[in-house]
């Protein structure tokens, strides 16, 4: 097969499967019973960095913790969580916290147990808490103190991260107890995802497919490297900020992380880049379109240190990338393309001639394959042809929780992910989006299912009917707006409409505009037409 996939795109002819032409990464042999956190100390010790090298950096407090502390503190907090909550393999423990610096040293404590991590926006609300509560079951949770009055009682109740009771668990040392055997294959995470139909999904990610996402980061540190300082701006409970934490965690790198739920602050991340001399960011979409669109304020600190920036979540716009270049012209973007489903990228941008090629995602990570499908034929395309893209490899989710139906129709038998999203890659072997198959909402990288908003609409009493669509923001990205069917008769109001909506839904589902129309467009058997009604709210205003 070598000889029939393409040098310059990966496209192999014969089985119209695109295949990584980065070099192959090495994963532990699947039989082996490997925790995320066994791999993560493996590569540690495989690299040992020295005793005061910087692990994690509190910007908020300046808090720092080197690597041997942070070793011995997982290893206390393992033991702790064992003996005095009696947590062991298979449970489940709802993480509900903003950025915090003690949210890694959970997340590698409770894998080493096998303990399932169910991680969740602290700004969801009650009803989306109890339908997250109901996959995961979890029999703990670990929440931020702003965060805790939310959630309900569990069978071990609720440990808040930033006390003095968290900081105690951490520094105890409790005695050994038995190794816990993790199995690669044992579920390590369960986080949450818009599908086109209903309510969020629970994706089961297992141990070897966490482990698969860091390798493919740990085998890009060139040897001898000084320990870079990396910035995550982006939530820990989503799966972009969990894999960039843990991959520079396992290269011995050192990880700034700005504490708090607050509203972002564009000086404070200036001034955290400028104290810690930050040479790497992740940063989400909406970030950046801040940094353009108020770049007088940057002006006064010195970003000197910045080497390279990530940028994942959703997509930028050709001419937002140029703007922020010009701004930040000695930084390298790089955009990546993943979803929750592959436990984060399968492609990316790496090294500055990668970064070049505008509007690109770029090229497929190692250890994955690639088809791009057609969506009405189900044929395999080649280069250059948009389609639907399919990925495949050891990053794969195992499946959605509880739900066999949703599973079956993103994962085929021969374990190709569907992604919902229409795609080419061109004859370099780089990914482009083009649109999204699915009807999802981008906000901010949030994911919304204008299903979800649809069913709270049409339980009103003076809604007929109703149908929500993406509508164009510089800001967000997408915002959802709904197209409303009133009851004969009456007045309902747009911001009635919001209200009753945004009490019920977390900030960024929140409806921000309504449209009132006598019929919605639908086909022959009853489809609405959702084109038609995008075309509608990107028509100019009628004159009459």
């Amino acid at each position: 097969m070598a000889n029939s996939v393409d040098p310059k795109t990966g496209f192999c002819s014969k089985t119209m499967t695109f295949h990584s032409l980065r070099p192959p990464v090495p994963l532990p042999s699947e039989s082996a019973p490997v925790s995320i956190t066994d791999f993560i100390l493996s590569c540690l010790n495989s690299s040992p960095p020295s005793s005061t090298a910087v692990a994690l950096i509190d910007a908020t407090t300046r808090r720092r913790i080197l690597y041997p502390d942070l070793i011995s503190q997982i290893k206390n907090l393992t033991a702790s969580l064992r003996t005095h909550y009696g947590l062991s393999k298979g449970d489940s423990a709802f993480i509900f916290a903003h950025n915090n610096i003690n949210t890694p040293i959970l997340h590698l404590s409770l894998f080493s147990i096998g303990v399932v991590i169910s991680s969740v926006n602290p700004a969801a609300t009650t009803p989306e808490i109890n339908h997250q509560i109901g996959l995961s079951k979890p029999v703990i949770a670990f929440a931020s103190s702003d965060s805790v009055h939310k959630l309900p009682l569990l069978k071990y109740g609720t440990v808040i991260i930033d006390s003095v009771l968290f900081e105690s668990l951490m520094e105890t040392q409790s005695e050994k107890k038995e190794v816990i055997k993790v199995n690669q294959s044992d579920v390590a995470t369960i986080l949450y995802s818009s599908g086109t139909t209903g309510k969020v999904k629970g994706v089961a990610q297992s141990h070897r497919n966490w482990t698969a996402s860091i390798a493919s980061g740990y085998s890009k540190r060139p040897v001898g490297k000084p320990p870079t300082v990396a910035f995550c701006t982006v939530p820990l409970f989503h799966a972009y900020g969990m894999t960039y934490t843990l991959r520079f965690l396992a290269t011995g790198d050192c990880i700034v992380i700005m504490g708090g739920g607050g509203r972002f602050d564009l000086r404070k991340m200036c001034g955290v880049i400028e104290d810690y001399r930050v040479s790497h960011m992740a940063l989400a979409p909406p970030t950046i379109v801040t940094m353009v669109r108020h770049g007088e304020v940057m002006n006064g600190y010195d970003l000197s240190s910045l080497e390279g920036i990530s940028c994942g979540g959703a997509h930028l716009s050709k001419s937002m990338i140029e703007r922020f270049r010009k701004r930040l012209p000695k930084a390298q973007l790089s955009q990546a393309y993943g979803l929750t489903e592959t436990t984060g990228r399968v492609f990316a941008t790496l090294g500055p001639e990668e970064s070049r090629v505008e509007g690109a995602t770029g090229k497929l990570m190692a250890n994955c394959e690639a088809k791009i499908v057609d969506p009405e034929t189900g044929a395999a395309l080649p280069p250059g042809k948009p389609g639907e893209l399919w990925v495949r490899g050891a990053f794969i989710m195992k499946g959605y929780v509880d739900n066999e139906e949703a599973t079956a129709a993103t994962l085929d038998s021969e374990g190709w992910l569907k992604t919902g999203d229409l795609c080419y890659i061109n004859d370099e072997g780089f990914l482009f989006f083009v649109d999204r198959i699915k009807e999802l909402i981008k906000y901010k990288g949030y994911q919304v299912a204008p299903a979800e908003l649809e069913h709270l609409l049409n339980s009103h009493p003076d809604v007929v009917e109703c149908a929500v669509v993406p509508f164009p923001d510089e800001e967000a990205g997408q915002v959802p707006a709904a197209f409303v069917v009133r009851q004969s008769g009456c007045n309902i109001s747009e911001s009635e409409i919001k209200d009753f909506v945004a009490r019920q839904v977390s900030h960024y589902k929140r409806i921000r505009r309504v449209t009132f129309v006598g019929a919605l467009p639908k086909n022959a058997s009853g489809k609405v037409l959702r084109k038609e009604l995008v075309k509608l709210l990107s028509a100019p205003p009628s004159k009459l």
